[in-house]
């Protein structure tokens, strides 16, 4: 039977603030933002679409070839052959041909600075499974599902406009993430702001990328346009201790999407500030147990943590436990047993695990037959009290 007790938010006072923030709205057509630090989301508008994702889907591609760095397939000193067809694709590129042989290193740049189309086709063929960019395309989205990212849907290695190829806000979200988290040596590349390969185009030498520059802490990661998908970015940010990561897509033009962009950013970090809910052992609230030599366990968080809530507002935040009660000994000390429920204004709830503080051990015959007694005299309307 499914229990739940309600606390008052008073009882986190020294964490909990109070909350109502205003609510963003932004002009993209699809978005998503993460507060990475704490896994706060803080916005969802149309994030799970199925969208094309232009350029930004250049960051699977990029993905894939880091983790075969990584693995040893493949190493930045090694120079590969350009193909006929990565050279014949448009748009933007590092203005291959078929004479050239490119250090990975220097296709990663161009792919991360100056969204090169060719760059990214070189790195295809040479991991695809069959030598076509096709067949590595048919990867990416296997890998995309495997990292849990089930709204994309991959037809190139580049986001050139193709039937079927697509991505949601929140997996670009999601792979931005993994990009961060699984290869930090890397990511400093996506903070750079110039790359001339070659000398080759002097036009095309400047990450797109419009908040690299502005002193808001944005270190990546990829713009995306094509006339279908609009303007987007997948971006993020840290200051302090806090890192946002975002994406944005349909936007109407270059400086919609610098400004909208800008927004999102200070909006996140100027809007929510982290707060200390929960130190790791400390007691929340206590359950019932059915059948233990105790007949209360007391909940506590098994880790320290630590929210993102809105600065504003004056009410608290709703609070309660939820467990499948009563519980049954034998609980073991640190089994997960309930779970705290916060509900914010403006925010998804958001549920931290509760442990069992100690072991509470099966009961002996005097307490499994008091509970007998005790169940039976229920079904008859008595209570032990009023049957002695």
């Amino acid at each position: 039977m499914r229990s739940a007790k309600r606390f008052v938010a008073a009882l986190f006072a020294s964490a909990l603030l109070a909350l109502p923030a205003a609510g963003f709205e932004t002009r993209a057509k699809a978005a998503f933002v993460l507060d990475q630090t704490t896994g706060t989301i803080l916005m969802a508008k149309n994030a799970d679409e199925a969208l094309p994702p232009a350029s930004m889907s250049k960051l699977m591609t990029l993905y894939m070839t880091f983790e075969a760095i990584r693995d040893g397939r493949l190493s930045m000193e090694e120079k590969l052959p350009v193909s006929q067809h990565a050279m014949s694709y448009g748009g933007s590129t590092m203005f291959l041909d078929t004479t050239d042989r490119v250090k990975v290193a220097d296709l990663l740049r161009g792919i991360i600075v100056l969204s090169g189309n060719d760059a990214c086709v070189v790195l295809a063929e040479t991991l695809s499974p069959d030598g076509t960019e096709a067949g590595f395309a048919r990867q990416m989205t296997l890998r995309a599902r495997q990292l849990g990212m089930t709204n994309s849907t991959f037809a190139n290695s580049n986001g050139w406009p193709a039937a079927g190829h697509r991505m949601s806000m929140r997996d670009l979200v999601l792979l931005a993430n993994r990009l961060i988290t699984d290869f930090p040596e890397f990511y400093p590349m996506f903070a750079e702001t110039e790359f001339a390969f070659d000398g080759r185009a002097p036009k095309n030498t400047l990450n797109r990328n419009p908040l690299l520059n502005l002193g808001i802490g944005a270190d990546g990661l990829k713009t995306g346009h094509t006339q279908e998908a609009g303007y987007g970015l997948v971006g993020s940010a840290r200051q302090g201790q806090r890192r946002v990561i975002f994406a944005l897509s349909g936007l109407e033009s270059t400086r919609a999407r610098a400004e909208v962009s800008e927004q999102v950013v200070n909006w996140a970090f100027r809007q929510f500030s982290e707060h200390k809910l929960l130190r790791a052992g400390r007691r929340v609230a206590t359950a019932d147990v059915w059948m233990g030599d105790a007949p209360r366990v007391g909940l506590v968080a098994a880790d320290d943590v630590d929210v993102l809530l809105p600065v504003l507002g004056q009410d608290d935040v709703a609070a309660e436990v939820v467990y499948h009660g009563p519980l049954e000994a034998p609980i073991a000390q640190g089994q997960q047993i309930a779970e705290l429920v916060l509900k914010p204004v403006d925010l998804p709830e958001i549920r931290v695990p509760l442990v069992a503080e100690s072991d509470v051990g099966s009961g002996g015959f005097a307490v499994r037959l008091r509970t007998a007694t005790t169940v039976l005299l229920g079904q008859l309307g008595l209570s032990l009290e009023g049957a002695s």
